[in-house]
């Protein structure tokens, strides 16, 4: 059954219900975003919440997909080393003695 939290981002407050055992995750989450938007704000010149708000959301989302694109390339180059590693297994197999 769904709870309110009470989270804080950029010194406002908002309460947002989730499930209990997602609690924790909601507040990590509330405290990274809050972080964010509190280093963007920084760095500005007095922005609104509204502007902080999307500011530190297309930062994450570049942040997501930059990282999913490092984990598509990662994934791509272990596929073709396990392709490589087969290859040279087989080629072994194959040149191996047979055992009688």
């Amino acid at each position: 059954m769904s709870e309110p939290v009470s989270i804080k981002l950029a010194d406002r407050e908002f309460l947002v219900a989730c499930e209990p055992e997602e609690r924790d995750g909601l507040l990590e989450a509330a405290a990274f975003l809050d972080a964010r938007m509190r280093k963007l704000r920084h760095a500005s010149k007095s922005p609104g919440f509204d502007r902080l708000a999307v500011l530190a959301a297309v930062d994450i989302a570049h942040e997501l997909l930059d990282l999913r694109q490092q984990q598509q390339a990662q994934g791509t180059a272990l596929a073709g080393n396990l392709a490589r590693l087969r290859l040279k297994l087989e080629t072994i197999l194959e040149q191996a003695p047979s055992p009688l």
